[in-house]
C-alpha cells in the first residue's frame, strides 16, 4: 500500500514546483532550467538518458515502449539475443554487465531492467543507489525480502519507480475497482484466478547437463547472483522461468497481471495464509506442472475476509452455481472471477474485458462514473513521474506489497501444509523451514546494492 505521507509530500512539492513552471513565459523558464536540474527535475520536454538492463526478449519491448526518449546504453550479457535491439540503436553503448554500464554511463537517467527474475532486485538497486529511476519487469523481484528492500529503496532515493504489470494501467482494471466500489456485486468474499501456464517446461527433477557457453555470452553474468551451474541452452534465454534459482513460475510470469484487478479492488494487503491444495509433478528443482494455491486475507476496513484461489497448468475453477457453461469466463484460458453477494464480474488477463457475468447482465449496463485517474500508458506513466509528474501507478509502493503476497504462493509449493504468515515481522510464525525460502543467499561477487 502506498505511504500515505510520503507519496502526499512527493505529489505537493511536484505538482507546486511544476505548477509554477507552467506560468512562466518561454524566456522565463530557459532562465530557469539551471534551477531545474539542481532540483533533480527534468523539463517534461527533455528527453530522458534511458539506459536498459536487458536489451532482447521483454526487454525489447521494454526499450521499444520508452523509443521517444534518448537510448544512451545497453546491458545484456547475451548478445545474439541483443541483437536486434542493438541494430535499431545503433548509437547506444554496449555493455555484458550493467555494473560496468552504471559505473560508466554517468549521464543515464533511467534505467529499463527486463532480466530473469532472479536479477531484478540487484539491477535495480544498483540503479537506485546512484539516484537513477528504475522500470522493472514483473515479478518485481524473486524473494519476498528483495521486494521490502526495493520499496524502501525507492523511498530513500526518492526515484521514480514502476513494475512492468502493463495490465494496470489498462481501463478495465480501473473499471473494475469502480463497479466493486460502488457495490455492483455486493461484498466479495471469493476471487478465483486462472491461468495456461506453464507453456515451458516445468516439473523436471534433476539439473541439466553442461553444454559450451556460446562465446556471444558472458554466462558468468548472467548467472549474477544464483549459484554457479553449468551452462546449457535450455535455462537461456527463455526456460529459465520454470527453475527455481532463476524464476517463480506460472505465478511469476502471470498473477502480477492477473490478480492485479483483485489487489486493487478489494485492497488486498497481506494474507494471513497461504497453501498449496494440489500440484503435479513436485520436485527440488523446478516448479509443478500444475497447482492450484489458496490464499487468506482478512477483514480491511468495511470490505469482508476474502479467499482467493490461484489455478495454473490449465486446471480451472469450478464455475459458480447457475452460471451456464456456455459463458466465456476471462480470456478463456487466463483470467479472474469475483464472486460477490449479488453478482459476479470476469476479467481478462491484463485487466481488459472487464463485465458482469452473465453477458445479459451488461445489455444496457453504464459503468460507474470514473473515479480513478486514467493512464497515458504504462512506460509513459513512468517516464512522466522521472520528469517530476505525479508517482507512476505501479510504482513500488502499490507494487512491493503486491509482490510480496505472490510471491508467498511461490514458496507455498516449496513448503509442506497451510503457512500462516506475519506480514510486518517477515516470517511464517509456524513453519520454520518455509522462513528459509523469504531471503535468497547470493554467489559471491553479487549483493543487493
Amino acid at each position: 500500500m502506498y505511504n500515505g505521507g510520503f507519496m502526499e509530500n512527493q505529489f505537493t512539492r511536484r505538482y507546486f514546483f511544476f505548477g509554477g513552471l507552467a506560468a512562466l513565459s518561454a524566456a522565463e523558464l530557459a532562465a530557469k532550467s539551471v534551477t531545474l536540474k539542481r532540483a533533480g527535475f527534468k523539463s517534461p520536454n527533455e528527453k530522458l538518458n534511458l539506459g536498459a538492463i536487458g536489451a532482447g526478449g521483454k526487454g525489447a519491448s521494454d526499450i521499444a515502449a520508452c523509443a521517444g526518449e534518448n537510448i544512451v546504453a545497453f546491458a545484456d550479457p547475451d548478445w545474439v539475443r541483443a541483437a536486434k535491439t542493438f541494430e535499431k540503436y545503433p548509437n547506444a553503448k554496449r555493455y555484458k554487465d550493467f555494473r560496468e554500464m552504471l559505473d560508466k554511463e554517468k549521464s543515464i537517467d533511467a534505467v529499463t531492467v527486463s532480466t530473469p527474475d532472479h536479477m531484478h532486485a540487484i539491477a535495480a538497486m544498483w540503479a537506485m543507489e546512484r539516484g537513477i529511476h528504475v522500470y522493472v519487469q514483473k515479478p518485481m523481484t524473486r524473494s519476498i525480502w528483495e521486494a521490502r528492500m526495493l520499496t524502501q529503496a525507492a523511498r530513500k532515493y526518492k526515484v521514480a519507480t514502476q513494475m512492468g504489470n502493463q495490465g494496470h494501467s489498462n481501463e478495465g482494471a480501473r473499471q473494475c475497482c469502480e463497479m466493486i466500489w460502488a457495490g455492483q456485486i455486493g461484498a466479495v468474499r471469493e476471487v478465483h484466478a486462472w491461468t495456461n501456464r506453464p507453456i515451458w517446461p516445468q516439473g523436471i527433477d534433476k539439473p541439466l547437463p553442461e553444454e559450451p557457453v556460446p562465446a556471444t555470452m558472458n554466462w558468468d553474468v548472467w548467472l549474477g547472483g544464483a549459484a554457479m551451474r553449468p551452462y546449457n541452452s535450455k535455462y537461456a534465454p527463455f526456460n529459465w522461468r520454470g527453475w527455481y534459482d532463476f524464476g517463480c513460475g506460472a505465478l511469476g510470469d502471470m498473477a502480477c497481471h492477473i490478480l492485479d484487478a483483485a489487489n486493487w479492488s478489494l485492497l488486498l494487503g497481506a494474507p494471513t495464509s497461504v497453501e498449496c491444495i494440489q500440484q503435479e509433478k513436485k520436485n527440488a528443482h523446478t516448479f509443478p506442472t500444475k497447482s492450484i494455491i489458496r490464499f487468506e486475507f482478512p477483514a480491511r476496513g468495511s470490505m469482508p475476509p476474502v479467499t482467493l484461489y490461484w489455478y495454473d497448468g490449465g486446471l480451472l475453477p469450478k464455475r459458480p452455481e447457475g452460471l451456464d457453461s456456455k459463458v466465456t469466463l476471462g480470456d478463456g484460458n487466463n483470467g479472474s472471477l469475483f464472486v460477490g453477494e449479488k453478482g459476479f464480474i470476469t476479467t481478462g488477463t491484463y485487466g481488459a474485458k472487464t463485465r458482469l457475468v452473465p453477458d445479459e447482465k451488461m445489455k444496457g449496463y453504464k459503468f460507474p462514473d470514473p473515479f480513478l485517474t486514467r493512464s497515458p500508458g504504462h512506460a509513459r506513466d513512468w517516464i512522466r513521474a522521472c520528469k517530476g509528474g505525479e508517482p507512476a501507478c505501479s510504482n513500488f509502493d502499490y507494487a512491493g506489497p503486491f509482490t510480496e503476497w505472490i510471491l508467498l504462493g511461490v514458496m507455498a509449493l516449496r513448503a509442506e501444509g497451510k503457512l500462516q504468515w506475519d506480514a510486518r515481522s517477515m516470517k511464517f510464525t509456524n513453519n520454520a523451514q518455509a522462513n528459509k525460502l523469504v531471503k535468497q543467499p547470493y554467489r559471491k561477487g553479487w549483493k543487493l546494492g
